[in-house]
């Protein structure tokens, strides 16, 4: 770590609060839309065709959503294992600092920009 590199500590306090926050929304979101994914009832006698198919449709965009906030969750969740194991802010790749503005846009990245560019992440 170069001396212009932050402190575990002055990383943790930054970003902790944030990262835990959003977590808690997801969670919160993907209780609250439970029912959007359950499976659609395909009984005829209640439900005109037009209704099944609009119904079904519904189920599978909520389950796109589902998928794209439980794979935000694991980034997060990653993030937070980083910050635990004193890796959070430096680059999984190359070691050095992600940088602060890159972190501010998403503290969840794993990589820095020189890195990410050639992996094409």
């Amino acid at each position: 770590m170069t001396t212009n590199e932050p402190d575990d500590a002055a990383l943790a306090a930054r970003y902790r609060d944030a990262i835990e926050a959003e977590l808690a929304q997801l969670e919160a979101q993907s209780h609250d839309t439970a029912a959007d994914r359950a499976p659609v009832e395909l009984d005829q006698q209640s439900v005109g065709r037009l209704s099944r198919m609009d119904a079904m449709q519904h189920q599978a965009m909520a389950q796109a959503v589902e998928q794209r906030r439980q794979a935000r969750q694991t980034r997060l969740g990653a993030a937070l294992k980083r910050m635990e194991t004193g890796d959070f802010g430096s680059c999984l790749d190359c070691g050095a600092f992600i940088g602060w503005k890159r972190l501010d846009v998403d503290p969840t990245v794993p990589l820095c920009v020189a890195c990410a560019g050639r992996s094409g992440r």
